[in-house]
């Protein structure tokens, strides 16, 4: 029985090197090749005389590189990105301008989830059994949505949430008075609000309207295209995978049950989370960010 067919190493190199290749970069209307039409480029090329796409697959699938797989990025863009960030992640180790925070003064966390929807199934979703898992079904009616605006006590593990047809100012400000009328908020000697650049809370406009009505507020906005500094964030993807996903309620008032008892529920067992980037880890990433930047501009 006739073996697989001998390459040489320098075709098995120019064949991965030409997987990583960007289609355009050819005139190709595509947004990646397939192993098919990296054979055919192969051999168009001369790399190679014929090829299957089980070969190339192969090759590929036992590579560092996986050329069929891609991730987004952004390079910050806020000139000011390196000392808001830091401003944060001060906050997160006990520091606000170099001094210590001090036991009368609090950190919340918070941001809004917008359009949560309530799907009612048109079959009731079966629960799990033996070789089986939980069956949902694929159709559904469509019940409305909620904003939910959530707010988390960053170093007491508190949370505090509520529903609103929509985003806005107003919600926004409702939430932030159902945190600060309770105790020990209200009468704290400050209270840092560290919140993303959402046009419900942006900019200095939005922290005069907070401090008029609450002298002890401290607006901290995260620099832009970086909610993933909001802690919040963490316990969005928390509600997500517990709480809507999959999704099937019968009204929007059973989805907003099951969001604020799920925060009661969280609430008791809840720990701070463990946060470890720090400034200096920062410090490192932007310092690898701005080389492959300046590799980009002399590329």
């Amino acid at each position: 029985m006739a073996g697989r067919p001998a390459f040489p190493p320098a075709a098995v190199i120019a064949i991965k090197a030409l997987a990583c290749e960007l289609p355009q970069e050819h005139g190709l209307p595509l947004s990646r090749l397939s192993t098919g039409e990296i054979c055919r480029a192969a051999v168009a090329r001369g790399l190679v005389a014929a090829i299957g796409p089980t070969t190339v697959w192969r090759w590929l699938s036992q590579d560092a590189i996986r050329p069929w797989c891609h991730r987004n990025w952004i390079f910050p863009r806020d000139p000011d990105f390196a000392h808001k960030a830091g401003r944060v992640l001060d906050l997160y180790e006990g520091r606000w301008n170099g001094k210590p925070l001090k036991g009368d003064e609090y950190m919340i966390s918070a941001d809004e989830k917008t359009s949560i929807q309530a799907r009612r199934r048109l079959h009731p979703t079966q629960p799990p059994g033996a070789d089986q898992s939980m069956r949902v079904e694929h159709e559904y009616e469509r019940c409305g949505a909620w904003a939910y605006l959530p707010a988390w006590d960053v170093r007491r593990a508190r949370i505090f949430g509520r529903c609103e047809p929509q985003t806005g100012i107003k919600p926004f400000e409702r939430l932030v008075h159902d945190v600060m009328r309770r105790r020990p908020y209200g009468s704290a000697a400050r209270v840092f609000w560290i919140t993303d650049n959402g046009s419900s809370h942006r900019g200095e406009a939005s922290a005069r309207r907070l401090q008029t009505r609450w002298p002890n507020v401290q607006p901290v906005h995260t620099p832009v295209h970086a909610s993933w500094l909001n802690q919040i964030e963490i316990y969005f993807s928390i509600i997500q995978r517990k709480v809507v996903t999959p999704n099937d309620f019968q009204s929007l008032a059973e989805l907003a049950d099951r969001l604020h008892r799920f925060e009661q529920h969280y609430q008791s067992v809840a720990q701070p989370f463990e946060w470890k980037f720090t400034r200096r880890d920062l410090l490192r990433l932007l310092a690898r960010l701005d080389a492959a930047q300046q590799r980009l501009k002399s590329a």
